[in-house]
């Protein structure tokens, strides 16, 4: 062989080890693909803040509620139209900051059972006979329903200014009015005509002919 032909021999074979390099290199990548395709998938980055959502204590909910004797609810809409008026100008011309607000909420009344004591229940097991007598009842609570209390109208004059707090302060209107009206509807006698009923009720499930329910005020 001439040297010619040993130098495209030396050539040819330099070549063909590149190529089989180079395929070996795409064999190794592909099958680093289909590996990464079949393999575990990568943890999750870890966030820089996590929200934590703790549960409400609903078992100290269930015990006050348990204390209670809910008897007589009213629900009681009410129209409040608060004006501030102001004067500008040195005093020279009055001006008004004026709210129309239509709320709306709710006045319970009943019995508090924890003001209950040992004094309070008299039984005689063998005669069926129970006397019970419980504290007067009471507005338990007051609350505007803020979903349908609504600013109907809100007024300000131009040279009058406007005042942020209005709003609060006729909302405190509201709720005082609301627990107002329910009195005066007389929402404490009928808590208490139902209270009786269903102590004298509850009673007389466990096995009591006479029963005698009576309050502490009358």
């Amino acid at each position: 062989m001439s040297a010619s032909d040993r130098n495209m021999s030396g050539t040819r074979a330099q070549a063909l080890g590149v190529v089989a390099a180079g395929v070996l290199v795409l064999v190794a990548l592909a099958i680093g693909l289909v590996a990464g395709r079949f393999a575990a998938p990568a943890a999750a980055p870890v966030p820089s803040a996590v929200t934590v959502v703790r549960p409400t204590p609903d078992v100290i909910v269930a015990i006050r509620d348990l204390s209670e004797l809910t008897s007589a609810e009213y629900h009681v809409e009410r129209v409040i139209d608060l004006t501030e008026r102001q004067r500008a100008l040195f005093g020279l011309v009055e001006a008004e900051d004026a709210i129309l607000l239509i709320a709306a909420g709710s006045v319970t009344a009943g019995v508090d059972l924890a003001e209950i004591d040992g004094n309070s229940v008299d039984v005689v097991p063998e005669e069926k006979r129970a006397r019970i007598r419980l504290p007067p009842p009471k507005i338990l609570r007051s609350r505007i329903d803020n979903e349908r209390t609504y600013v109907h109208r809100r007024e300000t004059d131009l040279l009058a200014r406007r005042q942020e707090h209005l709003e609060t302060r006729a909302r405190r209107e509201a709720e005082r009015t609301i627990r107002k009206a329910a009195e005066q509807a007389d929402i404490l006698g009928r808590a208490r005509g139902n209270a009786r009923r269903s102590i004298e009720s509850l009673v007389r499930s466990l096995g009591y002919t006479d029963v005698r329910v009576t309050f502490t005020d009358e």
